[in-house]
C-alpha cells in the first residue's frame, strides 16, 4: 500500500489544463521534502505522458502512488492505441497533426523523455482499445 495515492482526470484536447496533474504531483513531492532531482524526474516523465493523453488519446486517467522509496505513475487512456511501440519510442517520431505542432507540441520526444526520466517504464497498448503506461521513479 502506498503512503499517498493521487488520482487525476486528464481532459483531451484541453491545452489550458494540460500539465495540471503533473504540476500538482510536483508540488506535493516538494511539500513532502523529496529530493529535487527526483521531483524533476517525476514532473517531466508525468508531464510528457499527460500531454500525450491530451494530444493523442482524448484524455485519460493519471494515478500516482508516492512511497518512501519510489513514485509509481500509471497513465491510462481509451485512445487509439500505439500500433508500433518501438517506432513510437524513437526520438523525433510523431503522429501529431500539424495543428498540434503549430501549438509547439508533437515534436516526438514524449515517450523517449518518459523513458529517460523514469527508472522503470512499461507500455501496454492495444490498437482500438487504449494505452496504459506505468512508470516508476526511485527516490533513493
Amino acid at each position: 500500500m502506498s503512503a499517498l495515492h493521487l488520482e487525476f482526470d486528464v481532459a483531451g484536447n484541453n491545452f489550458v489544463s494540460a500539465g495540471s496533474a503533473s504540476d500538482e504531483v510536483k508540488k506535493t513531492l516538494k511539500m513532502l521534502g523529496v529530493d529535487p532531482v527526483a521531483v524533476r524526474k517525476v514532473a517531466i516523465a508525468m508531464y510528457e505522458g499527460e500531454i500525450n493523453m491530451v494530444i493523442h488519446a482524448g484524455g485519460g486517467k493519471a494515478s500516482v502512488d508516492i512511497d518512501t522509496d519510489k513514485v509509481k505513475i500509471v497513465l491510462a487512456d481509451e485512445g487509439p492505441g500505439i500500433p508500433d511501440i518501438a517506432l513510437a519510442m524513437k526520438d523525433g517520431y510523431s503522429t501529431a497533426p500539424d495543428a498540434i505542432r503549430d501549438l509547439g507540441f508533437g515534436a516526438g520526444m514524449g515517450l523517449p523523455n518518459m523513458k529517460k526520466y523514469s527508472d522503470e517504464m512499461h507500455i501496454d497498448s492495444t490498437v482500438g482499445v487504449g494505452t496504459t503506461v506505468t512508470m516508476v521513479v526511485n527516490l533513493r
